[in-house]
């Protein structure tokens, strides 16, 4: 057993035990003509966390643990899009249009790609996901059971969307959740304090949350 400074307060693990979850680094989150910015989004604040995601999933390979990435987006033909998700709002481009990139968060379009510093390395899980959360209609689940994951650190974007989503869902199948804080981000400032605050409230009701090199130095130390 071993420790993460965390808070609010120390994350006990078992490193054979634990998984990184990177959500939905994709190009047309970060990526200037991308879904993301059709939305009239700042994608500089996402491709401001590269580095250090980076830094994460370096770190976890290095320490011979897995790392799961996810992407969002839809078949082609739509049939896992519901309308209520691709009519909502009024972006410049909706899912499933031709955008700079090709269609927008279409699987095998260039925009719904994982961006190219951040990319799988054969044999690292893939999920792609048609909702928020990681879990709902797709075989995440069963590849983290698989892996024999009990502790899942979590990485990626948004903060208050995907990634928080996917910790609440992780949290409520038993699995310990653990944020790395300045690995996420959200286009709205305010989103993301909002977010670490629920995740770490009332004694880690969703989950602990630390910095990557809090991490990284409890791995390295175990």
């Amino acid at each position: 057993m071993a420790e993460i400074d965390a808070l609010p307060f120390a994350f006990v693990f078992k490193p054979q035990t634990m998984a990184l979850v990177v959500i939905d680094m994709q190009r047309d989150f970060a990526e200037p003509g991308g879904f993301g910015a059709s939305l009239g989004n700042d994608v500089g604040r996402i491709t401001a966390i590269v580095p250090t995601v980076k830094k994460l999933i370096e770190g976890f390979r290095a320490a011979g643990l897995p790392v799961i990435h996810t992407m969002e987006c839809h078949k082609p033909d739509l049939s896992d899009l519901p309308p209520t998700k691709r009519n909502r709002g009024n972006p410049s481009i909706r899912i499933g249009d031709v955008g700079p990139m090709g269609r927008v968060l279409i699987s095998g379009e260039p925009g719904t790609a994982i961006l190219d510093e951040l990319a799988p390395l054969p044999g690292e899980i893939v999920i792609e996901k048609p909702g928020k959360g990681a879990f709902y209609a797709t075989s995440f689940g069963d590849n983290i059971r698989r892996l024999g994951a009990q502790q899942l650190v979590f990485a990626g974007v948004t903060t208050e969307v995907c990634v928080q989503t996917t910790m609440r869902e992780a949290n409520d199948r038993g699995y310990e959740c653990l944020l790395a804080e300045d690995a996420t981000e959200s286009y709205f400032a305010e989103f993301k304090t909002a977010a670490i605050a629920m995740i770490r409230a009332q004694g880690a009701i969703v989950g602990w949350t630390a910095t990557t090199d809090q991490v990284l130095e409890g791995i390295a130390n175990a």
